[in-house]
């Protein structure tokens, strides 16, 4: 990608003091090439015992039918529909750090675009795991293609949007499965080069021939960019239609058109604190504090708050609308949201997606990687309540007040979600396990002008004004990877 000169005012991209090309390949390939860790192991058997849990619950599930759910005639979606917009919501943001900024040489995005991109393909195999067991006969998933008479099926109904869906997901699984595997070439080749034996022909085999030459990485750049071109938009279609499920129907709080960009605001909201979650663990673990730095994640809170606003504006527009309308089962439907028999949701769900992420308006909060991982969380926690509020209070009270009805999960409901939660971590845990969790290949282009470094090179050289020199000092002292002391001469 084309260089340019990286302001001084602009905090490092990179930290720590002699950074080069082969201690960032030492340090990032150290977890891959080394036995794991002790905090490894306690994260992978805490996440592989969600797993177990999850293949237990959807055993049982596809054994007796989806009658062990607490689903009945009034609520026919709930906790698996809750699952299933939440995974989708949390994949959101690692096409969007990859692909749209990437677009926008948005450089701080090289440190965590390939831990962001592998979230996106696990989450979605997450949400998959949901659409696949509502079903009830998960042999006959395919039915939802558009597949010739002879496979035993009709042609599927394309005015539904729950085939839209179908199309939709897929392109996004594909398209960012392609997206985070070519990013991963070049990183495969270095580990190729640096394996013996079995392991040597595996990374060979997976790194399609990788050499190095000019033209390869023309080529690379040249796909990089169409891929990121043809991602962009899935950052807005997917979740779009995704709320369709919801805003093409006629029951009261859903009918709206305010759902598609609320829906895709609130994905990206919940992403980029699935991402926050995710790295301030992984930084600590892997020894990764110079790579993702509090740029970073004071970066990703800004996103967190800015989208956390939108979110709220759309909250408090639904109420608006509603007693606007002058439709009283629309009023209904929202009043009984803030003061039914589940308010208890919805006013968790307004202090954790409203109130809690305006928190980041306060600089000492946003740099602070304690509070910053408590409320990354608490942000999840809310956007799942979210997702709960609009389907079952949307459906325990209808038009028919004979047929109201309230809605408790059953511990196989509890037990599919906390073990897909299982499930997630433990693909993760396995990625950064035998792959880079930071694309060396694109932290290498930071070294000689983003970095700490490269900018204390251009101070001691005096070509930076004091003004300057001082701000830049000044803005260090948040971060926990960088020495005063070296810039006391200055």
């Amino acid at each position: 990608m084309s260089s340019h000169n990286e302001s001084i005012l602009r905090e490092p991209l990179i930290t720590g003091k002699n950074i080069t090309y082969a201690r960032i390949t030492e340090e990032v390939l150290w977890p891959v090439e080394n036995k794991p860790n002790k905090a490894w192991w306690i994260g992978f058997i805490v996440a592989l015992a969600g797993a177990l849990l999850w293949l237990v619950a959807v055993s049982y599930t596809f054994w007796n039918g989806i009658g062990t759910w607490g689903l009945n005639k009034t609520v026919g979606w709930a906790w698996d529909i809750t699952g299933f917009v939440w995974w989708v919501g949390i994949g959101h943001a690692g096409t969007l750090i990859s692909a749209v900024l990437l677009l926008f040489r948005q450089n701080w995005r090289n440190s965590i675009n390939r831990s962001a991109e592998a979230m996106t393909i696990f989450a979605v195999i997450c949400a998959a795991t949901y659409v696949v067991s509502h079903m009830g006969r998960p042999w006959l998933a395919y039915w939802p293609l558009p597949l010739p008479n002879q496979f035993g099926s009709l042609w599927v109904n394309f005015n539904s949007p729950l085939v839209w869906d179908v199309f939709a997901i897929s392109t996004y699984f594909s398209v960012s499965l392609v997206f985070w595997y070519v990013g991963l070439l070049p990183d495969i080749a270095t580990i190729r080069d640096r394996a013996t034996g079995l392991r040597r022909r595996i990374y060979s085999t997976l790194s399609f021939g990788w050499n190095g030459s000019v033209k390869t990485w023309q080529r690379f750049e040249i796909v990089s960019l169409v891929l990121a071109g043809v991602s962009t938009p899935l950052v807005l279609s997917v979740h779009t239609i995704v709320s369709m499920d919801f805003a093409t129907s006629v029951i009261p709080g859903w009918h709206t058109t305010i759902f598609p960009p609320y829906f895709v605001a609130g994905a990206i909201f919940s992403g980029f604190a699935m991402v926050q979650t995710l790295l301030l663990i992984t930084r600590k673990v892997l020894g990764l504090e110079n790579y993702i730095t509090m740029f970073h994640i004071e970066s990703m809170n800004k996103i967190i708050v800015l989208t956390g606003s939108i979110v709220g504006v759309a909250y408090l527009t639904e109420l608006f609308i509603a007693w606007y309308s002058g439709a009283e089962y629309e009023q209904y439907a929202f009043l009984n949201r803030v003061s039914g028999p589940y308010a208890w949701a919805y006013w968790i769900m307004m202090t954790c997606n409203v109130i809690t992420p305006q928190l980041f308006w306060f600089k000492k909060i946003r740099t602070s990687i304690a509070i910053s991982w408590i409320l990354s969380i608490i942000v999840n926690i809310g956007m799942w309540f979210e997702r709960f509020v609009i389907i079952v209070t949307s459906l325990h009270r209808d038009y028919l007040p004979s047929s109201w009805a309230m809605f408790y999960p059953t511990w196989v409901d509890i037990a599919i979600f906390i073990g897909s939660i299982g499930v997630f971590f433990t693909l993760f845990l396995l990625f950064i396990r035998v792959l880079p969790s930071v694309a060396m290949a694109e932290v290498r282009l930071l070294v000689k002008s983003a970095s700490e470094q490269a900018k204390k090179k251009l101070m001691d050289e005096g070509k930076i004004k004091p003004e300057e020199a001082a701000y830049y000092i000044e803005s260090l002292e948040k971060y926990d990877s960088v020495e005063q002391a070296d810039y006391v001469k200055n």
